[in-house]
């Protein structure tokens, strides 16, 4: 059994961070270990109160964790602070495994949860780094309207990333996956729903499975982003106006769907595809 540390912020309405975190892995039958950065006080209508703990607490539970657990991929959620994240950087450089890192910096609510110049010291370790437009926009400094828009800030960030389209609004949930200077499209077919709290919580848990479980970074991701479009189609319907996702649907187990015959993705630079036969 492959084991995952997720290093991230807990949400005590279950649906993000930590709590999406653990489900996922155990979705795709790995074990899950946690190291807490934030607490915070939230439903899906936002974050109400954000309690961070001493950093050293934050290197205590690294250490205790890792001295016990190897882990074979790392994901990286909410870093509160400068002080957060030169601990986690410390922790990185007795690694080896695959680091996924989720640069939180707004909450689906639209809540604001940390500054970009305090993440981009973890880069350097990152496998991959998975923002969403808004962050995205954050970390290059100018406004990204269209997937030219999109291609030039993932050049420009110089490090591998997969940059989430699912804020642009259009019919298609378009990624773009940017690493070795080469680019490639993730496609889907966006679905219509408001149970999206905790959605890149639990795409970049997805990806850190699938590298642990020996995938390479465009394989992750594409098994990642089909099983987020399932998982997205199951609506709990509880939440309001963002919703959870439901995690542990009985017949969606991440290990079971890995390769839907329904689906396909293309390896092409120009513009793979990933899209419902």
């Amino acid at each position: 059994m492959r084991i995952i540390l997720t290093i991230a912020g807990s949400d005590s309405s279950g649906g993000a961070g930590i709590q999406a975190d653990l489900k996922t892995i155990a979705a795709h039958g790995c074990y899950g270990t946690s190291c807490i950065t934030a607490l915070t006080a939230q439903n899906t209508r936002g974050v109400a109160a954000v309690h961070v703990p001493p950093a050293e607490f934050l290197a205590a539970q690294l250490c205790e964790t890792i001295s016990d657990f190897a882990p074979a991929a790392v994901k990286i959620g909410m870093l509160p602070n400068a002080d957060c994240v030169e601990v986690v950087a410390a922790a990185l450089q007795s690694l080896s495994c695959p680091v996924v890192l989720d640069p939180v910096m707004v909450a689906t609510s639209g809540a604001r949860l940390a500054e970009a110049e305090t993440l981009r010291r973890l880069f350097p370790f990152a496998t991959l780094i998975t923002p969403n437009l808004r962050e995205m926009e954050t970390l290059c400094g100018y406004t990204i309207f269209n997937e030219e828009d999109m291609l030039r800030a993932a050049s420009e960030l110089g490090y591998p990333v997969l940059l989430k389209g699912g804020h642009a609004g259009s019919d298609e949930a378009a990624d773009l996956l940017f690493y070795d200077n080469t680019a490639t499209w993730l496609r889907a077919p966006r679905v219509l729903t408001d149970d999206t709290h905790g959605t890149g919580c639990t795409l970049s848990s997805a990806i850190a499975c699938n590298l642990a479980l020996g995938h390479d970074l465009l394989e992750s991701c594409r098994l990642a982003k089909l099983w987020l479009t399932d998982l997205l189609r199951e609506k709990p319907n509880f939440g309001v106006p963002n919703g959870p996702l439901f995690h542990n649907h009985p017949a969606l187990r991440a290990p079971l769907h890995a390769h839907p015959k329904n689906a396909s993705i293309s390896g092409d630079p120009s513009g793979g595809e990933l899209e419902d036969a």
